[in-house]
């Protein structure tokens, strides 16, 4: 082997997204690592009936039965609560109507951060949302959101590991992710921590341990909105964590190959970058300071998450319009929902194996 290929064959394994050795051909040229999108318009906003509600956020997405089924987080005047919506392609997202998830079991109060995925053992589709404390609902027909089933908690009460010095839960964001033999509850801390707990396959969702920090950075470089997925056909899981910046929120990516593993930075740019304001473009107008709060466009529906390396990633996120020089309290902030979809191969994509 020569010194072009050696290197070129290190850099293929590290994905460093550096150049390659030259060369005319297609063979010698090396893939980007770092990741490149572009956003669409604002796809989801709050329903024009309803002056009340600020914002749509922390949306989870979901595709089954030929239609995306999206819930996501209300901000209103009444406050925090949820919603869902239902569509068969991204161009019927803004006409969609909305269902308030207060009007199901799921009831009124603090609802936010939801995640939804099918229990393949259990043949029911689990909604993952935080009422303080982690909470769940389930149904069997994804489709008809007046069947979910009331709250219940994951934990008893609070674990003392993630009590702060005052005693107070420092938690959020939760999110349930399971290999075959068990299930992982992943959440931030909004203090620079990412913690785990897990469960059994059998067990779930009962059972879930002491929660455990798994990473721990300064507040800005870790804050929250975990998102953990399976890459389909290798054996790597992909990490995507909110981070604050001078440009808005942006997410950071890891990999491991076990969920209870150790999370490598995924390289290519700086602070491990995979969506923000440095590597998203628009078409036209410039609508959103940052990426915030989302999730991946999954390749199935069950609880192991998985996502296509094959296949362009497509995350939904959401993204603050706001209007220039006008103040907001935090929960009048104008979010909207959009999705980036990624324009050039990336560490991701290089997993591909087909």
């Amino acid at each position: 082997m020569n010194k072009c290929s050696k290197r070129l064959l290190v850099i293929s394994i590290l994905a460093a997204g550096l150049a390659g050795c030259g060369g005319s051909s297609a063979g010698s040229e090396t893939k980007a690592t770092a990741f490149d999108w572009k956003s669409s318009e604002p796809l989801i906003r709050p329903p024009a009936d309803r002056a009340d509600i600020f914002g749509v956020k922390d949306p989870t997405i979901v595709h089954h039965d030929g239609r995306y089924h999206v819930f996501m987080t209300t901000a209103g005047k009444g406050g925090w609560g949820m919603a869902y919506t239902s569509f068969s392609n991204w161009d019927e997202a803004p006409k969609a109507p909305q269902f308030m998830l207060d009007k199901s079991p799921i009831g009124p109060g603090y609802r936010a951060a939801p995640q939804v995925y099918y229990f393949a053992p259990q043949k029911l589709w689990y909604l993952i949302y935080q009422g303080g404390d982690p909470l769940y609902s389930t149904t069997s027909n994804i489709a008809d959101p007046k069947s979910w089933t009331a709250p219940q908690p994951f934990y008893a009460s609070v674990p003392a590991s993630v009590k702060d010095e005052k005693g107070h839960a420092a938690w959020l964001d939760f999110w349930n992710i399971c290999d075959d033999k068990k299930c992982y509850l992943f959440f931030t801390g909004d203090n620079g921590r990412f913690y785990r707990a897990e469960t059994t396959l059998a067990r779930f969702p009962l059972g879930f341990s002491e929660p455990v920090v798994v990473m721990d950075e300064k507040r800005d470089d870790m804050f929250e909105a975990s998102n953990t997925y399976k890459i389909a056909g290798t054996n790597q899981y992909l990490t995507l964590i909110e981070a604050m910046g001078p440009k808005g929120r942006y997410f950071r990516a890891w990999t491991a190959d076990r969920l209870d593993g150790t999370w490598q930075p995924v390289p290519g740019a700086p602070m491990n970058l995979f969506a923000g304001a440095d590597n998203v473009k628009f078409d036209g107008r410039i609508w959103s300071e940052g990426v915030s709060h989302g999730e991946m466009v999954r390749a199935g529906i069950d609880q192991t998450l998985a996502i296509d390396p094959c296949k362009p990633l497509q995350f939904l996120y959401q993204g603050l319009d706001k209007e220039k020089g006008k103040s907001y309290e935090y929960i009048e902030l104008p979010y909207r929902l959009g999705v980036i979809t990624a324009t050039a191969p990336n560490a991701i994509s290089e997993l591909c194996k087909k």
